[in-house]
């Protein structure tokens, strides 16, 4: 399956979609002005490459968010909720990574990992 790459903005974060090297990022501030027309591409691809016949066994999302708003904290639960019901799930790890005096941003994971049957770690950013 082709790569999903998406450059960042001011506004928006970057998404890094890269079967070929089993790396899957979201980075940056997320704050679009609509953001479900930003992150649809993100739902079709998602859905896509995670339930076709070149699922990976595993996968890890990386988030590595500075900031986002509530729209964007929609749109990031539904994107949690697709590969919620994806066909490896039991295979799934979500890497949400936070700044040690960021604690806004770990409850924020923290809140999203009550919610969802997914698997998730809190890495310090740069640690």
């Amino acid at each position: 399956m082709e790569a999903l790459h998406i450059e960042p903005s001011d506004d928006t974060p970057k998404i890094y979609f890269e079967p070929d090297v089993d790396l899957f990022v979201i980075a940056g501030k997320s704050l679009p002005e609509n953001a479900i027309d930003f992150y649809q591409p993100v739902f079709e691809w998602s859905t896509l490459y995670l339930n076709s016949e070149q699922a990976p066994s595993s996968f890890v999302l990386n988030f590595k968010l500075e900031y986002f708003n509530t729209a964007s904290s929609k749109q990031i639960a539904k994107l949690l909720r697709i590969i919620e019901t994806c066909k490896i799930k039991d295979k799934v790890l979500i890497k949400w990574y936070y700044d040690r005096e960021d604690t806004d941003m770990l409850k924020a994971g923290t809140r999203y990992s009550n919610l969802i049957d997914l698997r998730f770690e809190f890495p310090i950013n740069n640690e």
